[in-house]
């Protein structure tokens, strides 16, 4: 028999009702509102009595640039966390909720792999609790009320040139990318050209991940700014008196999920922004709940940690006031070779020297998180190809970089691969204490924020902005949004804006093209390279994968 799928092992799991793995670290059945035994969320009455209860330690966990090779950062976060309680220390992981989009397009599944999953998988990966739905259905509704809004008389003449919100769905769609809508009689609404975001890029997300309550969220959703009026000045959603309405829908989805690991440590999954074109870390609400849970808290940021991990220090821990006690940097042989110029198909032969020249995407990424003031631990996600050369290689590699180093077999053994990794973090926060701060200050231009971005981590030369990108600029900063983070949307899959350039690569700028503020999340936006906001299928769609028996059993997912 061969190696059985992500999906086969989570399907065989003996998974506990939830209100025994919420027991675990005292939560009470009156604390959960059940979606079923196995997914759950927290009510607002235990959202209110956690914030007063002391909080845990804070580990994020972080990866070089993800590669065809896979990382498998989020099978890390898991395994860790199984580790830390395996070892007696109270840890509730906390996580991003999975898109559609990914699900159904490349990348498949979201909720770890091997002996180290989140389950139900299934669940988790599709509907979930709704979350999702709510918020396309809320970014959705501003949509219609604003064309509605025009087609009524046009009270606020809004300028149908300037508007900026766009419509959402939680799928991978090029051909909504750019869209006319208002076709056909008066009756039907003025044309106008539109456009489509994925869910996990819009503004809404953003808002849900960063808001403290329900009262925070309603303030955010009435600063979104929606479109510009014939003077020039913002038209909000608060102006289009959408806020109640929108609350409404999103009222559940504000509070955070819990489900479990194979190994029943509880998980707090909420709210999932993509990182490459949002800020790509999991809801506030569900980070500051688990550190008032678990003496321990792992959570994750999406992608390379010049994305994710960049946003996570600069944009949640600063709006939050979150300060991150380690950083774990996730690694693999196969991914260092690969950024070393070896194809696909060769990764699993030795080859030192290719693993010597991709060792300096790795080297980057230590030297980016050193730079917070935050300890770093590197593990290797072991595959049975490494050959021990090449780990000590790493190993001591990373010990001359002054941070740990430990090997994680948590996709293969569970929890009980990733007691290395789990007793050198702990030893790190015991002996390293962490001296977080984020690279920029908020007094600084958006220029100097977005320069500080492009030359301290990603390691370019300078910033190149279109002429539009530096009028954009100029009119945020008038309206006085100067003193908000940036988010910074880039590709993934490089250290700069450029997708094919592997390593640590150098003589280069950040081309930025187009600049928004997301006033509601409370972040400007710098989109630079060709990033888009509504991603398209690939030719195979892991979707043709997928399928259903008679049973109700899914297969292909993953």
């Amino acid at each position: 028999m061969g190696v059985k799928s992500d999906i086969e092992i989570a399907q065989e799991a003996k998974m506990l009702h939830i209100k025994e793995v919420a027991k675990s670290v005292g939560v009470e059945e009156d604390d959960l509102e059940f979606y079923g035994k196995y997914k759950a969320k927290l009510t607002e009455e235990y959202l209110k009595k956690a914030e007063s209860k002391k909080k845990g330690k804070l580990i994020l966990v972080t990866a070089i640039n993800p590669t065809p090779a896979g990382e498998g950062k989020t099978t890390v976060s898991v395994g860790l966390g199984d580790a830390l309680n395996r070892l007696g220390h109270k840890t509730v992981i906390a996580l991003r909720e999975p898109s559609l989009g990914p699900c159904f397009g490349i990348k498949g599944g979201a909720a770890g792999g091997g002996y180290a999953q989140v389950v139900p998988m299934e669940d988790l990966n599709l509907h979930f609790t709704g979350d999702f739905h709510a918020i396309t259905s809320a970014n959705n509704l501003l949509a219609a009320l604003l064309d509605n809004h025009i087609q009524q008389g046009n009270e606020l003449m809004i300028d149908t040139r300037q508007i900026i919100w766009k419509r959402a769905e939680d799928m991978n769609d090029r051909a909504l990318r750019n869209i006319v809508v208002g076709l056909g009689a008066k009756a039907d609404g003025v044309p106008r050209e539109d456009h489509f975001v994925i869910t996990v890029a819009s503004e809404i997300m953003a808002i849900l991940c960063l808001s403290s309550d329900l009262e925070d969220l309603k303030k955010r959703l009435a600063n979104i700014i929606v479109a510009y009026n014939f003077k020039g000045e913002p038209v909000t959603a608060g102006d289009l008196q959408a806020v109640g309405a929108m609350a409404a829908l999103l009222k559940d989805a504000l509070k955070p999920n819990i489900v479990q690991t194979l190994e029943h440590t509880p998980v707090i999954v909420h709210g999932g922004p993509f990182a490459n074109i949002a800020h790509g870390c999991n809801s506030v609400r569900a980070t500051k709940t688990a550190l008032s849970i678990a003496d321990y808290t792992v959570t994750e940021a999406g992608f390379g940690a010049d994305l994710g991990a960049e946003k996570f220090l600069d944009i949640k821990c600063r709006i939050a006031g979150l300060k991150p006690d380690a950083v774990v940097l996730v690694a693999t042989i196969k991914a260092l070779k690969y950024n070393g110029g070896v194809p696909k198909t060769e990764l699993g032969k030795e080859n030192l020297e290719a693993l010597k020249k991709g060792i300096v995407n790795l080297e980057k990424h230590i030297e980016n998180i050193q730079k917070y003031g935050v300890p770093v631990v590197v593990t290797l996600n072991s595959f049975i190809t490494d050959t021990e050369e090449e780990t000590n290689f790493v190993k001591e590699f990373c010990e001359k970089k002054d941070c740990r180093f430990a090997l994680a077999e948590v996709w293969a053994k569970g929890g009980e691969g990733g007691e290395a990794l789990a007793k050198e973090v702990i030893d790190t926060i015991n002996t390293k204490p962490s001296n977080y701060a984020p690279i920029y200050s908020d007094d600084m231009s958006i220029k100097d924020k977005i320069g500080t971005v492009a030359t301290e981590i990603y390691g370019a030369d300078g910033v190149t902005y279109t002429p539009a990108a530096s009028r954009q600029i100029a009119k945020i900063e008038e309206m006085g949004f100067s003193k908000l983070p940036v988010c910074m949307a880039k590709t993934q899959y490089s250290l700069s804006d450029d997708p094919t350039l592997l390593g640590r690569p150098t003589g280069y700028n950040i081309t930025v093209r187009e600049v928004y503020v997301s006033a509601g999340a409370g972040f400007v936006v710098a989109l630079t390279g060709a990033i888009m906001t509504m991603p398209g299928l690939p030719k195979h769609p892991a979707a043709y994968d997928i399928d259903v028996d008679e049973n109700g059993k899914i297969t292909g997912l993953f």
